[in-house]
């Protein structure tokens, strides 16, 4: 090459974000419906992780007994993790079985469940009272114990990588239905299920609303759920900081939650800096842009003091350019130092789509120019992607459904 000779460059191929077998839902303007409200179902019965501890000792009342019975029927919940009333003999026999059924009606019907070769990740299928199907996954790590939850049966934003997503909203899940998830998570970690346990109380450590469901458009009975979770006296008595929220991106109600005075984690899941593509692939983009987004994360460190983490899914050739790692380190560090965490995942790819997750060399990069623009970044591990329990996968399919009416029946 001459002094003289142009450089050639190559511009980095893009790909656009469409649905990969299956058709995205639109409204009436040919844009992807965005689901807010369930529809109309019947919600299960009202449990004891729906009430609050007053409204526990007056349902006792009701039910015929000392109000003081409510403290021990949460004791064996939240402690023991059992809602068999037979191994409840601290209560009088007389009335027992009534009071139980009373307080801790059926939520949660295993349908099946998968694991992986080493034990350390099992996948949880539910059945809810009506029928409809929910996931969970649970997690060991060094250390710690994750449980991924579900907030809603379906989701409604309609995001053209996510498999959960593809058949819409079902309905709203109840607090109690969220919480049970982590009781029968803790009974089954309990009874050795999870691998030799690292001591005698282990316990789910750590929650994360990443499972099915968009958990801040279900804000009211998530907040119910997560105050159980962290109550010492009379729910599970976890650690706030160890309850991680997500979001695609409801501004009104993350400003809703940094107002809570609850110190969970706040993750933002952004998977793109720029509007262009992001309103492609968030539908919820198009009525909260991108920076409105960031302003909303950044006031949540401001009213918290917790380091907010970004998420973003690494896609081959979509949103994975090294000059987007460079507009989002510039988009955060306009917002200051300090404030936030950005964990890349690899895409973990869904049935019937052609997309994938980036190669190996573009994701160091890519991870290098946010650490070296000082934007603390760490790949994140993808657990549970063979038995279709990583990010992104949880969905009910066929077979899901065909096991769960087979039980039923």
């Amino acid at each position: 090459m001459t002094e003289s000779s142009p450089v050639r460059t190559t511009r980095p191929r893009q790909v656009r974000p469409r649905a990969e077998g299956w058709t995205q839902r639109v409204d009436a303007e040919g844009k992807p419906l965005l689901q807010f409200t369930a529809p109309k179902r019947g919600m299960p019965p009202v449990h004891l992780a729906d009430l609050t501890p007053e409204q526990r000792v007056e349902k006792v009342k009701e039910l015929g007994l000392p109000g003081f019975r409510a403290k021990q029927v949460e004791k064996h919940y939240f402690q023991h993790y059992t809602s068999d009333a037979a191994a409840m003999t601290d209560l009088p026999a007389s009335g027992r079985e009534e009071l139980v059924a009373g307080l801790l009606p059926r939520l949660l019907t295993e349908v099946r469940r998968l694991e992986t070769d080493r034990g350390d990740t099992i996948k949880f299928l539910w059945r809810l009272h009506d029928g409809a199907l929910v996931e969970s996954v649970l997690m060991r790590y060094p250390g710690r114990i994750t449980l991924c939850v579900s907030s809603q049966a379906g989701c409604g934003m309609n995001c053209p990588f996510c498999a959960t997503g593809q058949a819409g909203l079902t309905r709203n899940m109840s607090a109690a239905e969220i919480v049970e998830q982590v009781v029968r998570a803790n009974a089954a970690i309990r009874a050795g299920e999870l691998g030799p346990a690292e001591h005698a109380d282990e316990r789910v450590t750590n929650i994360v609303f990443m499972g099915m469901g968009e958990p801040l458009a279900n804000y009211n009975r998530v907040m119910q759920a997560v105050r159980t979770m962290v109550d010492k006296d009379h729910g599970l008595g976890m650690s706030a900081r160890g309850v991680t929220v997500s979001t695609v991106g409801l501004v009104p109600a993350i400003n809703k939650l940094a107002a809570e005075d609850i110190p969970v984690t706040f993750a933002l899941s952004l998977h793109a800096p720029d509007d262009h593509l992001r309103d492609e692939m968030i539908p919820i983009n198009s009525r909260w842009k991108v920076d409105e987004a960031l302003d909303a994360a950044r006031g949540y460190f401001e009213k918290t003091g917790r380091r907010v983490s970004i998420e973003y899914a690494l896609i081959k050739d979509m949103n994975d350019h090294a000059w987007r790692a460079d507009l989002l380190a510039t988009k955060l560090n306009e917002r200051g130092r300090g404030w936030v965490h950005v964990n890349p995942i690899p895409l973990n790819p869904t049935p019937g789509s052609v997309w994938t997750a980036s190669d190996k060399d573009v994701q160091r990069e890519f991870v290098r120019r946010l650490n070296e623009a000082g934007i603390p970044t760490t790949l994140r591990d993808t657990r549970g992607k063979e038995i279709d329990g990583a990010c992104g996968q949880l969905v009910a399919t066929e077979e899901d459904r065909a096991v769960a009416a087979s039980a039923a029946g």
